[in-house]
């Protein structure tokens, strides 16, 4: 079982192979994301917390999922064209993945294990569910959909000044 994230290799939304390990050092905030969904704003309070701190060692990584309502049915080249044109989206994306059951993504199932959500639960229960990751590569907290981008602020702060 993987110690950290750092662990982890996923595919970018260029189809590049990005070892989590290039961001060793860094605070990092997960996010699966969709084109189509009521929380798609979510990408311009993403955007603005990545502008923020992004100086200071934090980045935001996006993970398309298709698995909620199909509310992200477009190819990585749609995806990735409609969140820099709608949202102005510089972090990186990764490729789609699933969140979710037997085709759950590694990265997303060991960060569900590290930080269920309610009760327990090791499901993500709708898109833009966020896992804020230290510079050690251990998860921090879970937040929910409707936790929007701006209210994290305070606690990438206390990550990105923690030793």
């Amino acid at each position: 079982m993987a110690g950290s994230i750092y662990d982890f290799e996923v595919r970018q939304i260029d189809g590049e192979q990005v070892p989590l390990a290039r961001f060793k050092g860094q605070v990092l905030l997960i996010v699966n994301t969709a084109s189509h969904c009521g929380f798609t704003p979510q990408f311009g309070g993403l955007e603005d917390l990545y502008e923020r701190y992004r100086e200071r060692g934090f980045a935001v990584l996006g993970f398309p999922s298709n698995q909620f309502g199909n509310q992200d049915p477009g190819s990585n080249d749609e995806i990735g064209a409609f969140c820099q044109k709608n949202y102005g989206v510089s972090f990186p994306m990764m490729s789609k993945i699933e969140v979710n059951g037997p085709g759950a993504d590694p990265l997303y199932r060991w960060l569900v294990k590290e930080k269920p959500g309610l009760l327990g639960s090791t499901a993500i229960k709708w898109n833009f569910t966020k896992f804020l990751v230290g510079r050690d590569g251990a998860v921090i907290r879970r937040y929910a959909p409707l936790d929007a981008p701006a209210t994290l602020a305070r606690d990438i702060e206390a990550a990105l000044e923690a030793a």
